[in-house]
C-alpha cells in the first residue's frame, strides 16, 4: 500500500514511521511542515529504508491536492495538529484553522481521490471534565463529550466529520484514536521527544533530573484526587505507535470506530515525579504552581475495547519503563 503520514517528522509520528519502515514493505511519504517536527528524526528513519519525505504545510490547500493527485495513496496516518491545551485556550482561531479546517480539506481529498483508509489522532481531551465519580473507573468511548479547551473541541469537530464522511461513502473507513498521555522513546533510542519547551510531564520531569532545567513545577496541588495533583492514564509511545499499525488491519474488515488509547490506570503527578526520580537515582527541585486553565482533575481511559476489537496487547505498561526510556532518550541529546 501507499501510505501517507501528515506530521511524520513529529514525536508520534516518527514512531509510526519507524514501525512502518522496519517491518513492512508499504511505500511511505510523509508530509511535515517541520514547524513542531525535526529534519533529523527523518534523516534517522532515512537510515531504515529510504521514503519519499515532503515539506509542507497542510494550510496549502492547492499544494497538497497535488500531492493527493500525483500519489494514489491508500491510506492516511493524521497526526499534524497543534496540541499544547493552555496555548488553545488564548489562540482559539488558530487551533480551528490548524486542526479543523486543514482536517477537513484532508477528509474531502481522500474522498475526492479515493482514499479508503483514514487513522486519526484524536485526544482524550474529547471527554472534557469528567465527573470524579465516573472518571475513577475509566472513561468510555461513549462517555459524553464536552471538552473545555479549543483544542478538545477542535479534535472532536474532526472526529465528527469522518464519522459523517463514512456515512455517505461507504468506501470510506476510519478509525480515531483518543490518546490519553503518551510518554517514552523507542527503546532502541534511535527516535524519540525532541519538541523545544516541552509541557509533556514526563519529559520535563527527565530534563529536570537531567539539569535541563533548574527546577520544574506542579500546576496546582488542590484538585479532588488523592494527594492533590492531577491524575492521568500515562501511555508509552510504542504502543501506541503500534495500534496505528494495526488499525490499517483492522480496516480491512471492520468499520469507521473509534477507540480510547492508553493503560485503564492513572498516575497522579507527583507519583510520576516519585517515580522519575527513582529510576534516574536522582533529586531534583519541584515547586507547586497554580493551576493551568483547561486541565480536567482525572483522565483515565476504559480501553476494553480496543482490547475486544482490535486485540491490542501493549507491551510496555510500565511506568518505570516509561519514565526510564523517556530519560535516556534525553541523555541520548545532551551527548
Amino acid at each position: 500500500m501507499r501510505i501517507l503520514i501528515t506530521g511524520g517528522a513529529g514525536y508520534i509520528g516518527s514512531h509510526v514511521a519507524k514501525l512502518l519502515l522496519e517491518d513492512s514493505d508499504h511505500e511511505l511519504v510523509i508530509i511535515d511542515d517541520l514547524s513542531t517536527g525535526f529534519y533529523e528524526t527523518i534523516e534517522t528513519l532515512k537510515n531504515i529504508r529510504d521514503f519519499d519525505f515532503i515539506e509542507a504545510d497542510l494550510s496549502n490547500w492547492s499544494e497538497i491536492e497535488g500531492i493527493f493527485k500525483a500519489r494514489n495513496f491508500d491510506v492516511v496516518i493524521h497526526f499534524a495538529a497543534s496540541l499544547i491545551v493552555p496555548e488553545s485556550v488564548v489562540k482559539p482561531i488558530e487551533y480551528y484553522l490548524n486542526n479543523t479546517a486543514n482536517g477537513a480539506n484532508l477528509i474531502n481529498l481522500c474522498l475526492k481521490y479515493d482514499v479508503g483508509k483514514f487513522i486519526f489522532s484524536s485526544t482524550a481531551a474529547v471527554y472534557g471534565e469528567p465527573a470524579p465519580e465516573d472518571a475513577k473507573n475509566g472513561i468510555e468511548e461513549d462517555f459524553p463529550k464536552n471538552p473545555i479547551n479549543p483544542y478538545g473541541k477542535s479534535k472532536l469537530f474532526v472526529e465528527n466529520m469522518l464519522n459523517d464522511a463514512a456515512l455517505v461513502n461507504p468506501d470510506f473507513k476510519y478509525v480515531a484514536f483518543r490518546y490519553f498521555n503518551v510518554a517514552g522513546a523507542s527503546p532502541d533510542l534511535k527516535i524519540g521527544q525532541r519538541t523545544k519547551n516541552a509541557t509533556h510531564l514526563i519529559k520535563v520531569a527527565a530534563q529536570t533530573a537531567l539539569g535541563k532545567r533548574d527546577k520544574m513545577f506542579i500546576f496546582g496541588d488542590d484538585y479532588p484526587t488523592r494527594d492533590g495533583t492531577c491524575i492521568r492514564d500515562y501511555i508509552h509511545v510504542m504502543d501506541l505507535a503500534k495500534a496505528h499499525i494495526d488499525a490499517i488491519c483492522y480496516l480491512d474488515n471492520g468499520e469507521g470506530n473509534v477507540f480510547n488509547v492508553g493503560y485503564g490506570r492513572g498516575y497522579t503527578v507527583k507519583e510520576v515525579i516519585d517515580t522519575m526520580k527513582k529510576v534516574s537515582r536522582l533529586d531534583f527541585k519541584v515547586e507547586v504552581a497554580p493551576r493551568r486553565a483547561g486541565d480536567p482533575a482525572v483522565l483515565i481511559s476504559n480501553c476494553s475495547k480496543i482490547v475486544d476489537e482490535m486485540g491490542f496487547n501493549p507491551a510496555y505498561d510500565n511506568l518505570e519503563t516509561i519514565c526510564k526510556t523517556a530519560l535516556e532518550w534525553e541523555k541520548k541529546l545532551a551527548d
